[in-house]
């Protein structure tokens, strides 16, 4: 019996922890748009959307992709990425942008604004219209 309740308290535990990914701090549900990559704009277009737990995916300038952020924030720390693999004029953007977002360790959310950053001083910058 007493057993059976601690396998269940265990069992219950993950669905009790609250999500602490850039998500719950403002980022879910809403579409960020990449506007400057290391001070620089971003000429094609790349978006990123967070769902809460950790889902991370959205659009590189040529291909759909897939990852997964799981560390607190202001932490950001990338699972592998998937990504489909289409070719198309922007394969060089594509290949700055992923390479990038793969290398980011923080975050910050700032009203319609998402700041990625890592120590070595590399930024990426989204803004969102929701």
């Amino acid at each position: 019996m007493i057993r059976a309740a601690a396998l269940t308290l265990m069992a219950s535990i993950p669905a009790c922890q609250a999500d602490e990914t850039v998500a719950r701090y403002g980022a879910a549900d809403r579409l960020w748009e990449l506007q400057t990559l290391n001070g620089t704009a971003f000429s094609a277009t790349a978006t990123l959307e967070f769902e809460a737990g950790g889902p991370v995916s959205g659009q590189a300038p040529c291909n759909r992709f897939t990852t997964t952020n799981t560390v607190p924030y202001p932490w950001f720390e990338l699972t592998p990425i998937a990504a489909t693999r289409m070719a198309c004029s922007d394969l060089d953007a594509e290949t700055a942008y992923l390479n990038a977002l793969g290398k980011m360790t923080q975050s910050e959310v700032r009203e319609r604004k998402l700041f990625l950053r890592n120590d070595d001083g590399d930024e990426m910058v989204f803004t969102t219209s929701d």
